[in-house]
């Protein structure tokens, strides 16, 4: 087998639930291909029947989240979890982008806002007063 319809593949990877829906987020522009093996390098927004080999990498759009992966396996057949893991592998670069956009949602959902800029002079002024060290 020298290559797999995406729609086919995403929905064997388990990325989606159903060929519709890879169908649906290929279409809408949520999967692209690289063009070259590089995380930063030109996409081209791909058709469902595009052919998927090993090698191939993708950038796939779900929810808050965007995993950069490499296809390292074909199938048409969609199997069990523990399966399809063996068909793809995230890049180290894609996990560190998404596990850090995890951590600043957590955080603003706490209340917590990261400062684009260190306080001035009249805001640690005003953060003492808040403390009661003024």
């Amino acid at each position: 087998m020298t290559g797999v319809r995406l729609d086919r593949w995403l929905w064997a990877a388990r990325f989606f639930r159903t060929r519709a829906q890879a169908k649906a987020a290929i279409e809408g522009g949520k999967v692209d291909v690289h063009l070259a093996p590089d995380e930063d390098a030109a996409t081209a927004k791909p058709k469902v029947s595009r052919e998927v080999g090993i090698g191939d990498w993708l950038t796939i759009r779900r929810g808050w989240t965007a995993e950069t992966i490499i296809v390292e396996g074909l199938s048409e057949e969609r199997g069990n979890a523990t399966r399809a893991r063996l068909l793809y592998r995230e890049t180290a670069r894609s996990i560190e982008r998404r596990e850090a956009e995890v951590a600043r949602r957590r955080m603003e959902r706490a209340g917590l806002t990261v400062p684009a800029s260190r306080p001035s002079k009249r805001d640690r002024r005003e953060i003492r007063k808040l403390k009661g060290q003024a």
